[in-house]
């Protein structure tokens, strides 16, 4: 079974995007290095409102790609969170055939799908569930993320203030062009609070 280790500005970023939207569902790309294509380094949120209009998609993913080129990184994984409290598992289609052509593109993938009964102000745990392409079916894998315990401490503190509004995903970008979809000024403040913690 394979194992997807994610970072800390990765999970920030999932659970940030699924609180800032509790009302819609959610959908994302995640990015890591062309040598581990098991660790999460970064999340690209995407979508909070028509999250599988394929023109929309197909924009965004030519500009995330092309990002995470440049940044020497490519699209490992996919991630989502349904806007209804108990659906928690890949079963919807678009979401698949997303994941299934990551795995076209770099020959494996992973899905994470945020657990939203486990969204909350004091989390306990991270409230993610993981499946892995194997073979052309979708697995359950193990995930982990780097320094468990603060950053589950530290994403909830966040939550608590709100921090999530700092979030933009490409939803945000297409309504207005000033909305950086790289969350350049998000990734800073996330180092300069996560070095404290």
């Amino acid at each position: 079974m394979s194992e997807v280790v994610l970072s800390q500005k990765a999970y920030i970023k999932m659970v940030f995007h699924a609180a800032k939207y509790p009302h819609s569902a959610v959908n994302g790309l995640l990015l890591g290095s062309k040598s581990n294509k098991t660790e999460v380094v970064d999340a690209v949120p995407l979508f909070h409102q028509c999250l599988y209009v394929t023109p929309m998609n197909e924009i965004a993913l030519i500009q995330v790609e092309s990002k995470a080129a440049n940044d020497g990184l490519q699209i490992i994984g996919y991630y989502a969170a349904s806007e209804n409290f108990y659906d928690n598992t890949i079963d919807k289609v678009p979401a698949i055939k997303i994941a299934d052509k990551i795995v076209e593109n770099n020959g494996s993938a992973f899905v994470v799908v945020i657990d939203n009964k486990s969204l909350c102000m004091d989390m306990k745990h991270s409230g993610l569930k993981a499946w892995h392409s194997n073979d052309g079916k979708w697995a359950k894998a193990k995930h982990s993320l780097s320094d468990s315990k603060n950053t589950i401490d530290a994403v909830s503190l966040l939550l608590q203030r709100g921090a999530m509004k700092e979030l933009n995903d490409f939803d945000n970008f297409l309504d207005n062009t000033d909305n950086d979809w790289t969350n350049q000024n998000l990734n800073f403040d996330l180092k300069k609070i996560l070095a404290m913690h």
